[in-house]
């Protein structure tokens, strides 16, 4: 996911000045840091393996690196400041972590890279999310429930509804996928990418929505939010009170890029409309009932 720096660039610039520049970049980008990044990676490490174990933690760095160096390259690419990725540990929860953001300059680069940039990370970590997803199932067994064990229980996106009934068929009454670390690994990654892709705010969605809609993003961003708040304090799933409170402090609003007037051609517009149509098989109101 990407997160774009509050402090807007300080230097101003005219239309004329943006229409002969469209591709506007930092003539000399500022120095990254590195510490931090580097021990936020350990110590996400460390809380995914205290979570799952070490199969359970390989199989979600890698998810996560991916999602997040897809980010970073294409602003390399495009010469858009942007710091290296932050690792967020979790401890004490079932899947270790909170994922990983990255820092970028707000303004700058021009519609086509704001999208290239946003839609690159998703693409790039549900490779891997689906990939240890088949190979974990084949891992996976399916056992009887018992009813007086205490025992995690996940929601079932769509696709990884259909790839479980794809290994195993019709599962027999009475009976639950015991789900294998890289294929909880699997399932964390395809629901991590779903969630970044709600087309609000500083979300990968609402980066890409911006690049398709410009303006027009604002309203349709402020709609979602209201009515996914609604779900929230209305409808009964209060356990996403905390993300409606973080999306509301990043702000529903995306800011525009140096350039919005760049075209983003029909193989962008289509990719970026698929994209987001991933939210409805990748994700799930419920991920963890206990």
């Amino acid at each position: 996911m990407t997160d774009p720096y509050r402090e807007q660039f300080s230097t101003r610039y005219n239309d004329d000045q943006l229409t002969n520049h469209a591709d506007f970049r930092a003539p000399q980008p500022p120095q990254r840091r590195v510490l931090l990044p580097v021990v936020l990676f350990v110590a996400t490490c460390a809380s995914t393996y205290m979570a799952q174990g070490l199969a359970f933690c390989l199989a979600i760095m890698v998810t996560l690196t991916a999602h997040e160096l897809g980010h970073f390259l294409q602003a390399v690419r495009y010469r858009v400041p942007t710091s290296l990725p932050f690792f967020i540990p979790m401890p004490i929860s079932p899947i270790g972590t909170m994922g990983a953001v990255i820092g970028m300059q707000a303004g700058m680069g021009n519609r086509r890279s704001l999208f290239d940039i946003a839609i690159t990370g998703p693409l790039a970590g549900l490779v891997p999310a689906l990939a240890f997803s088949a190979i974990g199932l084949q891992w996976s067994e399916v056992r009887p429930i018992e009813n007086n064990a205490a025992s995690l229980m996940l929601g079932e996106p769509l696709i990884f509804r259909l790839m479980a009934y794809w290994t195993f068929g019709p599962l027999p009454e009475g009976s639950d996928i015991m789900l294998h670390p890289v294929c909880f690994a699997g399932w964390v990654g395809i629901f991590i990418t779903a969630l970044n892709l709600f087309p609000i705010g500083q979300l990968d969605g609402g980066h890409i929505l911006y690049a398709l809609l410009r303006r027009t993003a604002h309203t349709v961003a402020t709609v979602i939010f209201v009515l996914a708040a609604i779900g929230v304090f209305v409808l009964g799933y209060q356990s996403w009170t905390l993300m409606i409170f973080l999306l509301l402090m990043m702000g529903i609003k995306h800011p525009p890029t140096a350039n919005d007037d760049m075209p983003l051609g029909v193989v962008r517009t289509v990719l970026g409309w698929v994209s987001l149509l991933f939210l409805f098989v990748g994700f799930t109101p419920t991920p963890f009932v206990f």
